[in-house]
């Protein structure tokens, strides 16, 4: 296959300097194969994987048929979720960059349908959208078809997975016959044969190699565990390649939320995003963490379809995905515009068959790695240490410290005692800060209240809980405070280790915080009036804070 460059496509100049803006030189496969026949106003089926650049196949035709005069829309895209609308748009949005004028809207469930309604009728050239939300448009007379000239189905075997099947031929019924209809899609089950034969006009069927559905730039690998040890090999592998973003995928809801919950707890930035989470929420989720605001990503599948994020390092299968295909979307989330990814899956003594499977579809042996000892991440950390005193010692500026070694020095320690010293204080001083990595016992157990405190209480926790004192701090959940929040701030101020705190309950505009008797004075003089987040908070201790409040929702 011959790879051609952008600049060699006879596109308009807006469409090539949004391209060089985007940073594309050459094609990738499946554009390769389907520009051409797309530019020449054939039908196209295209078989690929998400992630090989399907929107830039069908999107730069059919950006360069739409007429800026006319305000009807002229392109329809259908998508299987919501994801993978927004996407889509947002990848011909940068597309469209330069054509002045050019409206895009993508249109889905979860959304208001009045907000769209009013878009819709100030005039839009391209619509973007779930079936069932277009069908509902197309029943209310708020969408018109009359000028509609491109029709993709993006993602087509997963709409009908989806149950799209009679939204999708009742769309496609209202559209005119003689529009051009485009689809892609990984596989082609008896269902996409049937909507090809009866929908499309002689389609050219290109197809990408199985090979090239593989991911080079991804290293796979698989380890042994036992499901109760998943969570702390999660960590460790975490904490050895300190990844910038990774998506962490299980199979079921509940486990997405315990395992969100656990990592939280142990003071990883993560969050969450599956199908019963509100849209907004999710699409927060997704921002957050495109803009790094978040670090780890725990999902579902589904988000392995539609999130175009370049920045992924590592993709790890807490769970075994149930299908071969699944598995080539969830590693597909790293590795993407070039860069090198890594891919982990966690493979339980019943999960080998599915192993096996994968590879065989994949055509690709994944090595078998190595579970992280403790040892190897005290090792990282030292490594760690040592990089950053070099690069003081390189940056120079240290002139009035080297005052205060040479007058230790006077006091007859020598130079490398009085090192050693320093690098003792400020690794027990990190260590103190560190949220305590110790594996929690029997976490699949542990009540949803006490996981969200965010602490697994033992039996030796209880009888610590008698020397605690509860402080009361006036912020909340509706300023975003977190319990790693908290526990960094209480902690960093007071130079105490933060294991050392008990419980943690965080309420909409307050939360309280359980902290050692012997800690109490020295944590209310250091936060009241400190800030958390941003915000200025007040602390005291609750007891007599609480009874103010319940006297005054009484006298309420």
């Amino acid at each position: 296959m011959n790879i051609i460059k952008f600049s060699e496509l006879e596109c308009s100049p807006e469409i090539h300097k949004a391209v060089e803006a985007m940073g594309f030189e050459e094609t990738t496969p499946i554009q390769t194969l389907a520009i051409p026949y797309v530019m020449q106003g054939r039908d196209v089926v295209g078989q690929a994987q998400t992630g090989t650049g399907k929107t830039a196949a069908f999107g730069i035709p059919a950006l360069d048929k739409i007429d800026l005069d006319l305000k009807k829309p002229q392109v329809l895209i259908m998508c299987p979720t919501r994801e993978l609308a927004v996407q889509v748009s947002e990848e011909m949005s940068k597309l469209g960059k330069f054509k002045r004028g050019l409206r895009i809207l993508p249109v889905y469930g979860g959304q208001s349908i009045d907000r769209q309604i009013y878009a819709l009728k100030k005039g839009v050239h391209v619509i973007i959208g779930t079936p069932g939300r277009l069908l509902d448009h197309l029943k209310r007379r708020t969408l018109s078809f009359e000028y509609i000239n491109t029709v993709v189905l993006d993602e087509a075997d997963e709409m009908l997975k989806m149950g799209f099947r009679e939204d999708i031929e009742a769309i496609l019924s209202n559209i005119d016959d003689g529009r051009q209809t485009l689809l892609f899609s990984a596989t082609m089950p008896k269902a996409i044969l049937e909507i090809i034969s009866k929908y499309q006009n002689n389609p050219e069927i290109v197809k990408v190699a199985h090979k090239e559905l593989t991911t080079p730039n991804v290293s796979q690998s698989y380890l042994e565990v036992n499901e109760r040890n998943k969570l702390e090999v999660l960590t460790r592998l975490i904490d050895i390649y300190s990844p910038k973003l990774s998506i962490v995928f299980c199979n079921t809801k509940k486990r997405v939320d315990d395992v969100t919950d656990m990592l939280q707890a142990r003071g990883y930035i993560a969050d969450k995003i599956h199908g019963d989470m509100k849209q907004t929420l999710r699409m927060n989720v997704i921002r957050k963490f495109k803009s790094c605001d978040v670090d780890i990503l725990v999902a579902t599948d589904v988000a392995a379809r539609g999130l175009d994020i370049d920045n992924v390092e590592c993709v790890f299968n807490y769970d075994m995905p149930s299908h071969e295909e699944y598995y080539v979307h969830r590693v597909g989330r790293t590795g993407r515009a070039g860069n090198l990814g890594s891919a982990f899956s966690f493979v339980t003594g019943k999960d080998f068959y599915l192993l096996k499977n994968i590879m065989r579809y994949t055509k690709k042996n994944m090595q078998r790695h190595q579970i992280p000892t403790i040892q190897d991440i005290e090792v990282l950390k030292k490594d760690a240490f040592i990089m950053e005193v070099k690069a003081l010692m390189d940056g120079g500026g240290l002139n009035p410290y080297i005052a205060i070694v040479e007058e230790l020095m006077e006091e007859n320690y020598t130079s490398v005692e009085i090192a050693a010293a320093m690098v003792k204080k400020e690794l027990e001083i990190s260590k103190e800060r560190q949220i305590d990595l110790t594996p929690v016992q029997n976490q699949d157990k542990e009540s949803r209240k006490t996981r969200e405190k965010g602490r697994g209480r033992t039996p030796k926790d209880k009888d610590k809980d008698k020397d605690m004192v509860r402080l009361f701090v006036n912020i909340g959940s509706q300023k975003k405070v977190r319990v790693n929040d908290l526990v960094g701030a209480i902690a960093g101020e007071a130079n105490i280790p933060g294991k050392a705190l008990g419980s943690i309950d965080i309420f909409d505009t307050f939360s309280f915080v359980d902290v050692p008797s012997k800690y109490v004075d020295k944590v209310v003089r250091v936060m009241d009036g400190n800030s958390v987040k941003g915000t200025k908070v007040s602390c005291e201790v609750a007891n007599d804070k609480s009874k103010r409040k319940r006297k005054a929702k009484s006298r309420a």
